[in-house]
């Protein structure tokens, strides 16, 4: 396993960066510049990783490739391809993003999102990003949502099926997952499911925590690390079963200050240290 987070943390020289990076206890982190950065900063940023032995996790895309509107969706999609790209040509693990919504927010909840149209669509979605990119070192990846597809271990591995392309894998994020009191309270088992279903597609994994609110109706909320009761250093072995380099990426916190706060607590939970 290798733990690291999706800050890149306050910083004024690719030097720094990297420092802070290695001080704070990552083994692995989340690419800080995109496709539409100048080629010599993005080649400074992987050499300043590689010495340091920092795996370059993933690279964020976090963009509706299925926008309703075509010119925005045209947009959404070449911008897809070219952090597919980037992610192949730095060596990251993989490039992610979601699914896409059937809406107006880029990753809101709509009944459509469910439809079979929309899965169609999706499936086509992804094909399109993968052939056009034409990747050989990387992976093209969706993170699980709680609200659109894919939404469990058996949603993903029928969406593989489906897509049929070896540069199609597998983003874990086992909180977004974590939409039913069934997989709340059997953590355990619903781990071991995810990684019996999904196995060596994994790239890399998100780490946080979920805790169920004492409202009705059922109310889970994302939270950090150790303010939910998630299983978290079973999930991270688990992951780290699979593959020993497996990136665990600590995410969605808010500040600097949280990141170096939480990230201590994971490695005392984690490690033991």
């Amino acid at each position: 396993m290798r733990l690291g987070t999706s800050s890149p943390l306050e910083h004024s020289s690719v030097h720094e960066w990297a420092a802070n990076q290695i001080k704070l206890g990552c083994k692995a982190l989340v690419f800080p510049l995109s496709a539409d950065d100048p080629e010599e900063k993005i080649d400074e940023y992987v050499k300043a990783a590689k010495a340091n032995d920092l795996l370059i996790a993933e690279v964020g895309i976090w963009r509706n490739a299925m926008s309703t509107d075509p010119e925005d969706r045209k947009i959404q999609r070449d911008y897809c391809v070219r952090q597919l790209q980037l992610a192949d040509r730095i060596g990251a693990r993989c490039a992610v993003n979601v699914a896409g919504a059937a809406g107006p927010r880029w990753d809101g909840h709509y009944k459509e999102n469910f439809s079979s149209d929309t899965r169609s669509a999706i499936v086509k979605m992804v094909q399109e990003i993968i052939d056009r990119a034409e990747v050989t070192n990387t992976y093209f990846t969706l993170e699980p949502m709680p609200w659109m597809i894919p939404t469990g271990p058996e949603d993903y591995a029928r969406l593989i099926e489906e897509v049929n392309r070896d540069r199609f894998a597998v983003h874990m994020d086992i909180i977004n997952m974590t939409n039913s009191i069934d997989r709340y309270y059997r953590a355990e088992s619903f781990i071991d499911r995810c990684a019996e279903l999904l196995g060596d597609k994994i790239r890399s994994c998100h780490i946080k925590d979920v805790h169920l609110k004492e409202k009705y109706t059922l109310q889970l909320e994302e939270c950090a690390p150790g303010q939910g009761e998630y299983p978290l250093r079973y999930y991270a072995e688990k992951m780290s079963s699979i593959d020993l380099d497996m990136p665990v990426i600590l995410e969605h916190l808010n500040t600097d200050e949280e990141y170096i706060h939480y990230m201590d607590y994971l490695k005392e939970v984690l490690y033991g240290v």
